[in-house]
């Protein structure tokens, strides 16, 4: 492959059952070799964090090149990476199967396994990513829990700082004492059977962000397809595993897909499609997994079977033709495109449904918004986290549009969180929303929480 090539990238399977994986000598030389490409090329200076840290370390090091940067300074890069994978998909040239064979975020991922496997993984890491038990636990005490994690809460979040080490100015989701999984369980909303695409039938993966802190995204998507015929099965079998990914527990992520997928197997068998609420969720089960297990008959089915869900809704708008009914929103959309959707290389899937939108006026902003899953919100990340993602702030703030979405609800608050401190007075929308949300609002389906604020320009 050659440099500017126009061949699809390749991404290797992960070896982390070979012992050889976790060899911290063998995988600081690999480290080495790829920061050496990097350093020579620099096309990604201006994605993330890692590489800012990576150039300037080597520009202050004694020879200006790699040989005299200390390994232990290795770390600092590990740790500013977010796993986005946009400098793999949208900026590198040396991605396989150049002979370079450069996967920065995978590298950086070994890096990180190592760590786990050599217990060095802070302890709060570890607790903060048990996003199924966190979540489980603050549903029965929902009303405590939101007001203890309030940012504006002086009295306890210096407390919650020093304890989980989260920093106590990032915004945080709220929970809910109701789950997706339990609102799903009441009557399910009428199914056109009309509508073009009926027939078509679809499992809902719940994800823990919808199931426990976002449950209106999955109301909004069963009203949605139900209006365009689909019936809808909402399953969610645990966690995909994306923190324990991030934090390099490895095998835990494979239990996870091997468990997943065999529970999904069935409803796959029957002829359901697998849509993912949350981008990162899908980038998991279509990318991540089949790299993780790739002997797993069931986890490549489901890859194959999987849609996130404005891949899904575009693909019935081509396919079948979306259900009569739509409205305009009467305001414009700030659309921000999370980078785990972006990695999926499936192109602007939630830009192109909302404009299908009768009068539709979308302005997307394709930047990473710097949260980065939980690592945005850390003591230490929280201030870079914003800065990385001031870019995206300033657009969303220049940009006239009523409402903010984002395909990623975490990042969807991190921009509405920088866009109130770089905004002033600016009268802003009380929180950011799904795609799907706006979707739903355009027929009339549980729309009420997505309500515009008419902003000065």
């Amino acid at each position: 492959m050659r440099e500017g090539g126009l061949d699809a990238p390749t991404r290797h399977v992960i070896p982390w059952e070979d012992p050889d994986f976790f060899d911290r000598v063998k995988t600081e030389a690999e480290m080495r070799r790829i920061f050496d490409i990097c350093h020579g090329c620099r096309r990604c200076f201006n994605l993330c964090d890692a590489f800012p840290r990576l150039f300037d370390i080597v520009d202050n090091s004694d020879t200006g090149e790699l040989d005299s940067v200390a390994v232990a300074d290795y770390q600092k890069v590990a740790d500013a990476c977010t796993l986005c994978d946009m400098c793999f998909m949208t900026k590198c040239p040396y991605v396989p199967p150049h002979e370079f064979n450069v996967d920065f975020p995978h590298v950086m991922l070994r890096y990180r396994a190592v760590e786990f496997h050599e217990g060095r993984v802070p302890w709060a890491r570890t607790e903060l990513g048990k996003t199924d038990r966190n979540g489980e636990l603050a549903r029965y005490v929902a009303p405590l829990a939101n007001w203890v994690s309030d940012r504006h809460n002086q009295l306890t979040r210096p407390a919650l700082e020093k304890v989980t080490q989260v920093d106590r100015n990032a915004a945080l989701p709220k929970y809910h004492g109701r789950t997706f999984v339990a609102r799903s369980r009441r009557a399910a909303p009428p199914v056109t059977q009309a509508a073009p695409a009926s027939g078509r039938k679809a499992v809902l993966y719940a994800t823990c962000f919808v199931n426990y802190n976002n449950p209106s995204i999955g109301d909004a998507t069963r009203a949605v397809l139900a209006k365009n015929g689909v019936q809808t099965e909402t399953v969610y079998p645990q966690c995909c595993q994306m923190p324990q990914l991030e934090a390099g527990d490895l095998a835990k992520v494979a239990a996870a897909a091997k468990h997943v997928a065999s529970t999904l197997g069935p409803y796959i068998d029957q002829g359901y499609d697998i849509v993912a609420l949350v981008p990162s969720c899908a980038l998991m089960l279509k990318f991540e997994w089949p790299l993780i297990v790739p002997d797993d008959e069931a986890v490549k089915t489901l890859s194959r079977a999987t849609f996130d869900i404005a891949e899904y809704i575009v693909d019935i708008a081509r396919k079948e033709g979306l259900a009569p009914g739509l409205e305009p929103l009467g305001q414009a959309v700030t659309l921000h495109l999370a980078c785990h959707a972006r990695a999926q290389n499936m192109g602007q899937k939630a830009a192109e449904m909302l404009r299908l939108l009768p009068d539709a006026k979308v302005n997307v902003i394709e930047r990473c918004s710097g949260h980065g899953g939980s690592w945005g919100v850390m003591k230490g990340n929280f201030e870079t986290a914003l800065k990385v993602g001031r870019p995206v702030m300033r657009q969303a703030l220049r940009d006239p549009g009523a409402f903010v979405a984002s395909e990623c609800p975490l990042a969807g608050m991190h921009i509405l969180q920088g866009m109130e401190i770089l905004g002033g007075d600016e009268k802003l929308p009380q929180r950011s929303v799904h795609p799907i949300e706006l979707v739903a609002r355009a027929y009339g389906l549980a729309g009420d929480r997505a309500q515009p604020v008419t902003r000065t320009a």
